[in-house]
């Protein structure tokens, strides 16, 4: 099975992609962050003077064309505007989740050879401070934030002045030639994949790479310009640094939320047309949406469960390609006004669709979203490919896929199934690691992307990553994605994982939403005094093995999880069970609670 998406973009950099449209689109509000309680403007000729003063620095601290310069920092436009300058001043930068244990940063400074990093606040400098006896190659340590934290050798603004010192209307002139003069097949940017074994490894993404990937999405994702995008996952990852760089050239204006935590704030807050994010944000919606409209009491439950209905016949008509009858029509029209127009408002009112990448996202929930008025246009891709492979688009949109391939992308189906994709977005290849990119990349070009999926009238579909791949002690293969992604469509499921490779029977561990369990417990006069008292009484343990088996029903016998085991907390990237895009690291999880999941199958296995 082979699928195409057209002619490649010409062949360009980011350097272009900036000063075309820097001067495009000049608006007042390129990026907003909040300060002092409101959002604030910076505009296109700031980002632009700003990100040439700190190239300017940085030249002055003697970082030259080609030094690898590290960024630590939370989403906030100052990491957009050194990454601007590092991208002008012919320099790679190498991006670090700001989550990451101390340890875990010293790798990629050192694999890399950076010579400065920046870091945002005072945990952060203190954070590379307590390793720089183990950096070989930083020489200067830049903080975000003033007055200059400890750990840190000076300040953005010290740094943006030594560049104003220098700047002229000569050195922006020249500036500026240097950036024009960046080639499209030069190192953008080296990104530390969070491999689930083994050291990371860096990315190598060119200027060409990227800046094919932006110039393909704006085919399949068109945006408008003078709308607003709501920024929150991590700009260290490449999903939504090209969604940004995407904006960007769009003259669309990128607000920085606050936090993670404070994302359903500042939708309502920012009101944006367009948002990228994960799975996992939509899995929370839905359980609130789920819990809120069976707690109003009865009449509220009745009136959600007929609007879900009518919105559901709606949405299989439109996904058809047919057009609703007239009373489907208005019976849809009275459902949005009494139900969907509440979870339209919490996100704005203005959202035209949000980009899900990163994970599968449940079809079912995927359609609750469409049926309710909200599109998420689901897509698909890694580190490795810039990130876009294949996205949905609103006029050429099918649920439970992931699109189809973006222009300049090829994608094969292997024999064994494994998706295998070739074009400019593939990477150059891993840094100082020749032996891992010629197992990645084929001598005929071909990246083997390490998931199985099949192609389906052109539409690509996810059925899990080969790695993940279950196979039982009878030889039955499971992929646990799909599964899991139902289990996780019950109010009462916050994660769910399954495990059973090389056993008799699958089982699945699962962590309990603990807002609505816990609402369940005190309604039935449940008395507790922790957790994990919770988890051990009977009633519980029934109450949530009925759940999870409830969205299970129909799978195969030899697929379906035989047991199911409570886990008192949620998976989390500190305890290393998560990468930093939240996916799931089986191997530790596996490790993590051996003794509880050999306890499963005591008796059951010989």
């Amino acid at each position: 099975m082979h699928a195409s998406g057209g002619p490649r973009p010409e062949p360009t950099t980011l350097t272009r992609i900036f000063f075309d449209a820097v001067e495009r689109h000049a608006l007042p509000d390129a990026y907003q962050v909040k300060r002092d309680g409101k959002y604030v403007p910076i505009s296109h000729a700031e980002v632009l003077t700003r990100a040439r003063r700190i190239s300017l620095g940085l030249g002055a601290l003697g970082v030259q064309r080609g030094d690898r310069v590290g960024i630590m920092s939370e989403n906030r436009p100052e990491w957009a505007i050194a990454d601007w300058a590092c991208l002008c001043g012919g320099m790679t930068d190498v991006p670090i989740y700001p989550t990451l244990p101390a340890d875990q940063v010293v790798h990629p400074l050192n694999d890399s050879g950076a010579v400065a990093l920046f870091v945002s606040t005072p945990a952060q400098a203190e954070k590379a401070a307590s390793v720089r006896a183990q950096l070989r190659t930083v020489r200067t340590i830049i903080a975000f934030t003033d007055p200059k934290p400890a750990g840190a050798d000076l300040t953005f603004a010290e740094l943006e002045a030594k560049g104003a010192a220098l700047d002229s209307e000569y050195a922006a002139a020249d500036w500026k030639a240097g950036a024009l003069a960046v080639k499209p097949y030069d190192l953008a940017t080296l990104i530390y994949t969070s491999g689930t074994t083994g050291l990371p490894k860096g990315v190598m993404l060119s200027h060409d790479n990227l800046a094919s990937n932006v110039k393909a999405s704006e085919k399949k994702v068109p945006v408008e310009r003078g709308e607003v995008a709501l920024s929150f996952l991590p700009l260290s990852h490449v999903f939504e640094r090209m969604g940004d760089y995407l904006f960007f050239n769009c003259g669309v204006s990128i607000a920085y939320a606050e936090s993670i935590d404070t994302v359903p704030f500042n939708l309502s807050e920012v009101r944006p047309h367009y948002a990228m994010s994960v799975p996992r944000l939509f899995e929370k919606m839905y359980a609130r949406v789920l819990e809120n409209a069976v707690s109003g009491g009865a009449l509220k439950a009745r009136i959600f469960g007929w609007a879900r209905a009518v919105a559901d016949a709606w949405a299989d008509e439109r996904l058809a390609g047919r057009t609703p009858g007239i009373l489907l029509a208005w019976q849809y029209g009275l459902a949005q006004r009494l139900v969907f127009s509440k979870l339209k408002e919490r996100t704005g009112g203005r959202l035209k669709f949000f980009v899900s990448g990163g994970a599968p996202l449940a079809p079912s929930i995927n359609k609750f979203f469409y049926a309710a008025g909200l599109t998420i246009l689901e897509g698909y891709g890694l580190t490795e490919t810039s990130p876009v492979i294949a996205v949905n688009s609103e006029s050429d949109f099918r649920i439970g896929s992931v699109g189809r391939p973006v222009a300049g992308v090829e994608v094969r189906i292997a024999e064994d199934g494994e998706i295998l994709t070739k074009g400019p977005h593939v990477m150059q290849g891993y840094y100082n690691r020749p032996d891992a990119t010629a197992e990645a990349i084929d001598a005929e070009g071909w990246f083997h992307t390490g998931d199985i999926g099949v192609l389906e009238d052109g539409f690509l579909r996810i059925t899990d990553r080969k790695k993940d791949i279950i196979v039982t002690a009878g030889g039955k293969n499971i992929a646990p994605q799909p599964i899991e992604n139902r289990i996780k469509t019950n109010k009462y499921v916050s994660q769910a994982v399954m495990i059973g490779d090389k056993r008799k029977f699958p089982v699945v561990l699962v962590v309990p939403n603990w807002d609505n369990l816990e609402k369940w417990a005190a309604l039935k006069n449940i008395i507790w005094t922790d957790r994990r008292q919770l988890l051990e009484m009977p009633t519980i343990r029934a109450k949530m093995d009925k759940e999870v088996r409830s969205t299970i029903e129909g799978l195969a016998s030899f697929e379906t999880p035989k047991k199911v085991a409570l886990l008192e907390h949620d998976f989390s990237i500190e305890r290393g069970e998560l990468t930093p895009k939240l996916s799931v690291k089986r191997r530790v999880i596996d490790q993590a609670y051996k003794a509880l999941i050999d306890s499963l199958y005591e008796g059951d296995e010989g």
